[in-house]
């Protein structure tokens, strides 16, 4: 039997969808707020003990600098690196972030500092809700709030409070992957083009929607007629190609962006550096002892183990292949091994089988669990924010 076209709610139904919606979220939110605001009065503890500049490291550290700097400047920033060989240029940032943050500072009177920080909060917010909207259409509320729980409380989920890009992209992709499931083509291609204009590994947002696409066009007759969809699947890659195809035409070279990256040490060579760090972690040859770099290689392993679960559960095509492109673009990429748990932070789904592990638990085998996971991540985001140069 032919699968039936998704019946469209009135535009005016949106606002009591939007309330009921929220709602429902409510309880997961306010385990998030309560999660990220535990963990930044440990962070404030640290520094009001050893007198060190919490809202300088959490809204003006590397890449918050950078992105800082566009929204002031616009591009154009290139400076030597510290490996000889190596130029950075801010090119490499993709621009939606900075353009929010600018936007926000020119309406409300604050510095570029505290607009970037307002702004991933914002974003935090959203994608809070977003992972809990996924996560209880996939499995139910008790799901969505244990899986919105274990995103606030991964162990670089500081980030998530630091006016990186990283909250914006998870929002934009949570979302996104909601209108998929939900199938609503128009705003799951808007959403993962914002996405491809956040971040490199945006892509994977724009690979899942189309994947997503030929399913639905292949199992049903009905949706090839419906324009919603080829609109939906023209979209999701326009933002990722838009801004390469901007950076070959500013360098006069079409792969202009990927030598960039490869300015900044960074290139995709299918894992190879990775296979040789995690070695080297191993067996403490050629690797620094930095904690930042055996946290890396720890989650990088936890993620692979949690790609094959989620795998076994058999979710829904978008949501798998979301996660295997952001795992394979984390593990094939060059350099920034101590940061590699930051770019998986928008791999939201590897966490669905412990979120469903957690929803069966005893109350007081999960508290524990939970209370751990927190210990972790809170002094591990006091670690990456003042104490290692490498980990963010």
């Amino acid at each position: 039997m032919a699968t039936p076209l998704p019946r469209q709610e009135p535009a005016a139904h949106l606002p009591r969808r939007v309330r009921e919606a929220l709602r429902r979220a409510a309880p997961a939110l306010a385990l998030y707020v309560t999660a990220r605001l535990a963990g930044l009065a440990v962070v404030a503890a640290v520094a009001l003990g050893t007198q060190r500049p919490m809202w300088t490291r959490l809204g003006a550290s590397w890449d918050s600098k950078w992105y800082a700097g566009i929204a002031e400047h616009g591009y154009g920033t290139v400076i030597a690196g510290r490996t000889p060989g190596f130029t950075y240029s801010d090119v490499a940032f993709f621009p939606l972030f900075p353009v929010l943050e600018r936007g926000l500072a020119t309406l409300v009177p604050i510095s570029m500092t505290v607009s970037g920080l307002v702004t991933a909060w914002l974003s935090a917010g959203f994608a809070a809700w977003g992972i809990y909207a996924v996560g209880e259409r996939l499995h139910g509320r008790k799901a969505g709030i244990a899986l919105v729980f274990l995103w606030a409380l991964l162990p670089h989920a500081v980030v998530e409070t630091m006016a990186y890009s990283e909250s914006l992209m998870t929002a934009l992709s949570a979302w996104s992957l909601y209108a998929v499931l939900s199938r609503r083509w128009l705003w799951a291609g808007s959403l993962a083009l914002l996405a491809g204009l956040t971040r490199p590994n945006g892509i994977a947002v724009a690979v899942a929607v189309l994947a997503a696409v030929v399913l639905a066009l292949w199992a049903s007759q009905p949706v090839r007629h419906d324009w919603r969809i080829w609109t939906g699947a023209a979209l999701a890659p326009l933002g990722w190609l838009g801004y390469l195809a901007w950076v070959g035409n500013r360098s006069g070279n079409p792969l202009g962006y990927f030598k960039v990256q490869r300015n900044w040490g960074s290139r995709f060579d299918f894992g190879v550096s990775e296979f040789h760090f995690l070695k080297g972690v191993a067996t403490d040859r050629g690797t620094p002892a930095y904690l930042a770099y055996y946290m890396g290689a720890a989650v990088l392993l936890v993620a692979l183990a949690a790609l094959a679960l989620l795998a076994l559960d058999r979710p829904p095509l978008a949501v798998l292949v979301y996660s295997v492109v952001l795992v394979v673009i984390a593990i094939g990429g060059t350099k920034f091994y101590a940061c590699k748990p930051r770019f998986l932070l928008p791999a939201f789904p590897l966490l669905l089988p412990a979120a469903l592990a957690l929803t069966k638990a005893r109350p007081r085998t999960a508290a524990v669990l939970v209370a751990c996971i927190a210990v972790i991540s809170f002094v591990y985001g006091v670690h990456a924010v003042f104490y290692a140069s490498t980990a963010l």
